[in-house]
């Protein structure tokens, strides 16, 4: 699993070397792309969750599989609701919840610390996803921001010398947390740190955003499961692949439904903005949740 993930970290920082001067030249915004994008390879690493709900309802002695899709489905309702009435405030927890969960899931090694120590320090790795964007690219992010009604990131306090601190110590709890591993585990977790960083200098805020979150955190997460389903690679990758379409395909549709009914209220890459955002949004906190849910109950069998 290491030197699968090393070389995945090698072949992306690579690729976004090689894309990033290239998309610059162009000069293109393929919203569409990224949208097709993010609705197969990025929404796939969680097409499993229904799985992982077996097991964690099994532990609590559930057997009917309904509680979970019900409470999965209300979770996400709930955030839309909330997203709606107070933006700004769900936003910025939303942001904070995903900075904590990239820099985790990122992570492809245990790391022991104590408990709110740790959690910091993913939260610190992860930030870079939120904050090289803004640092790099201010008018272009403000403006999706403005788009979701998130004018936050407009205060004073998020200024430059702010930025460039919080993304100083970002990189710097990276090292930190790999600072007893091995050489190509260091190495891993600096080029992911300077791929975020290359793809924000050349690219606009949703491309960059969008292949990094498929091409480097979605995969890193997939393959995690494809082992979890088989020792073996490719009879692992034809059992994800075999159980992660429905979900996924009901998800796409989802989303496609919800595109086609902004369209009628906003421009069509504002309705797109505001359905990748929020989507991403009612499907991460209840994932977040399973996650941490299955990872304390399962330590205590």
């Amino acid at each position: 699993m290491e030197k699968i993930n090393f070389k995945h970290s090698i072949i992306f920082f690579n690729f976004s070397i090689f894309v990033s001067p290239v998309y610059f030249m162009v000069n293109f915004e393929p919203i569409i792309f990224c949208l097709f994008l993010i609705l197969t390879l990025g929404i796939s690493h969680g097409a499993l969750d229904n799985i992982k709900g077996k097991r964690l309802l099994n532990l609590f002695g559930y057997k009917k599989m309904i509680f979970f899709y019900l409470s999965y489905t209300m979770i996400s309702f709930l955030i839309i609701i909330l997203w709606l009435k107070f933006p700004n405030t769900v936003l910025l927890i939303f942001l904070i919840v995903a900075a904590y969960h990239f820099g985790k899931e990122d992570t492809v090694f245990s790391f022991k610390g104590k408990f709110l120590i740790s959690e910091f320090l993913y939260f610190l790795k992860g930030s870079a996803v939120i904050l090289a964007p803004l640092l790099l690219k201010r008018d272009e992010t403000n403006e999706i921001f403005k788009i979701l009604n998130f004018d936050v990131f407009e205060a004073e306090i998020f200024n430059d010398q702010f930025l460039i601190t919080m993304l100083i110590l970002s990189l710097l709890s990276s090292l930190y947390i790999s600072n007893k591993k091995n050489a190509d585990l260091k190495g891993l977790m600096v080029m992911d740190f300077f791929s975020l960083i290359i793809l924000n200098l050349f690219l606009s805020p949703i491309m960059a955003f969008t292949i990094y979150f498929c091409f480097l955190h979605s995969i890193r997460h997939s393959i995690s499961l494809i082992f979890e389903l088989d020792k073996s690679f490719k009879p692992g990758l034809k059992k994800f692949i075999s159980k992660a379409v429905p979900l996924t395909f009901i998800t796409g549709i989802i989303f496609l439904l919800s595109i086609y009914s902004l369209d009628n209220f906003y421009k069509l890459d504002e309705a797109i903005y505001k359905v990748i955002f929020i989507g991403l949004a009612s499907l991460t906190f209840p994932h977040i949740l399973l996650e941490y849910l299955l990872e304390k109950n399962e330590k205590k069998t």
